[in-house]
């Protein structure tokens, strides 16, 4: 009754504000805004009285509405998450947020929210859910020990402690975490966000007359001071940016702990949100491990799962936020099953189209600046292109793929770089595509097609014929009756031994 209200009132808020001052508090307007606050007050008590849930043996059921009602129903088994949010206001209400994730048979998705629960409550729906869920995929008999059974009541509630059975900490943050905020670029543009967020709010709640404001006061003061106070702005924000990002990474991240129960990965976070994720490790396929520049100087990395059917991978996946890349690698270790073996390097014909993609274009401006005689353009087109030397030649050595023998990984990329790491057995399919200019250097790409994440992860410019050979050597069964011998069987045997 109390957070619906309250997060409809967020919304209303500016406008509400924005309509008494323009009105000059009109008795009208201060009535108006009193009737929105009393309709939201009565919606919440409406929603109260109106929603209910029951957890049966096979089937979830959420009913709602008082005028227009509806009933929605999700199978058990085609449940792939169960996340618990709590915001500050939950939190000070003892409420949660329980969102249920559902694969619809149509390819799409069936969701269930429950706005607002007990926070016990939230955990113990988690636990049933999950439970009966893996009951039915595998056709148990009975639930996993310690597991509330749903149509109890009193009876479903946990045992006191039950919850903390066969709990495993990997991760908990520690406060030196929180200064790799500094090295995201994500992060660091955060007071450009929120600048642009607060032109939006002073444009909406005052019009043209903030613009005016704008306009006259640049037109009429010193052309000297607005020189020093925007270079004095500017050195600000560029101060400011890796304190932002420190702090909004803090936010985000907060208390970032990672557990393991009942077979799956429990990851929680935030400080005003508190956002709960629980991923079935018989859904996660393999992981991911992704940095930038700025983060390979200090060798930091963050960690992301790859999983079965699961929708938005940028926030739910992460199991691990921007990091040491040891501490990572260990933790990657006990939770999961991380890639032992090394990354086979691309061909050196590689190299030369990154160079020729990153140094290229800025070769062609110089080129015009020096036919024009644009010294301006000739100098920083040329910085550019020494620039792209450098960029071409860290993306070549970011390039690679291997397999040991479980484990099938590619790298790829340079200001975001990413090693897909997945299991044989999610393999179903590869991919080769060539465009003419690879096809003049015996390059491909690779692309390893999983019924997980993105659904494919691709080894950029690899040696075709080296990379069927990798292939057949991974999944033989797949690649093995599309490959043709050569009639000439001595010149088969060469083909076969290099792929």
């Amino acid at each position: 009754m109390v957070v619906g209200p309250i997060n409809q009132l967020r919304n209303l808020v500016v406008p509400i504000a924005v309509g008494l001052v323009v009105g000059g508090f009109n008795p009208w307007v201060i009535g108006a805004s009193a009737a929105a606050v009393v309709a939201l007050l009565a919606g919440g008590l409406v929603t109260w009285r109106t929603v209910f849930y029951e957890v049966g043996e096979e089937r979830l059921e959420i009913r709602s509405g008082l005028v227009r009602r509806s009933r929605r129903t999700i199978p058990l088994e085609r449940v792939r998450g169960v996340d618990v949010t709590s915001t500050l206001l939950h939190r000070l209400l003892g409420v949660a947020v329980v969102r249920i994730e559902a694969a619809a048979g149509a390819g799409g998705s069936e969701d269930g929210k429950l706005d607002a629960v007990d926070a016990a409550e939230a955990e113990r729906l988690r636990r049933v859910l999950l439970d009966r869920r893996a009951m039915l995929a595998d056709g148990a008999a009975e639930p996993a020990s310690g597991a509330a059974v749903p149509g109890d009541s009193a009876e479903a509630q946990p045992k006191p402690g039950a919850a903390a059975d066969g709990m495993v900490t990997h991760f908990s943050m520690r406060p030196s975490w929180y200064l790799y905020g500094a090295l995201s670029l994500a992060y660091l543009l955060t007071p450009f966000a929120v600048l642009a967020t607060l032109f939006g709010v002073v444009q909406q709640a005052a019009g043209d007359q903030a613009a005016d404001y704008v306009l006259e006061w640049v037109t009429t003061t010193d052309r000297g001071m607005l020189t020093a106070l925007s270079a004095g702005a500017a050195g600000a924000l560029v101060l400011l940016m890796p304190v932002f990002a420190v702090v909004s990474y803090a936010f985000t991240h907060w208390g970032f702990s990672l557990r393991e129960r009942d077979g799956s990965l429990v990851a929680e976070r935030g400080l005003f949100t508190r956002r709960s994720v629980t991923l079935e490790k018989r859904r996660i396929r393999g992981h991911e491990l992704l940095d930038n520049p700025l983060e390979r100087t200090r060798r930091a990395v963050r960690l992301r799962a790859i999983v079965t059917g699961l929708g938005d991978t940028a926030n739910r996946a992460v199991l691990l936020p921007i990091g040491p890349r040891a501490t990572v690698d260990a933790v990657l270790a006990r939770a999961l099953t991380p890639f032992r073996g090394l990354l086979v390097r691309h061909p050196r014909a590689a190299l030369y189209r990154r160079w020729v993609r990153a140094v290229g274009p800025f070769a062609v401006l110089a080129g015009v600046g020096l036919v024009a005689q644009w010294t301006w353009l000739v100098v920083a087109a040329s910085v550019l292109a020494a620039l792209g030397v450098v960029l071409g030649l860290d993306r070549y050595r970011s390039l690679g793929h291997g397999y040991d023998g479980a484990m099938v990984s590619v790298r790829s990329g340079s200001l975001r770089r990413r090693q897909a790491t997945v299991e044989r057995s999610a393999v179903i399919g590869w991919t080769w595509t060539q465009t003419l200019p690879q096809r003049r250097t015996g390059l491909a790409d690779l692309q390893v097609t999983v019924g997980a994440g993105d659904g494919g992860y691709t080894a950029m410019d690899a040696s075709q014929r080296r990379s069927v050979a990798f292939a057949a050597g991974v999944t033989p069964e797949i690649v093995r009756p599309f490959l043709v011998r050569p009639r000439d069987s001595a010149q088969g045997s060469s083909d076969t031994a290099e792929g």
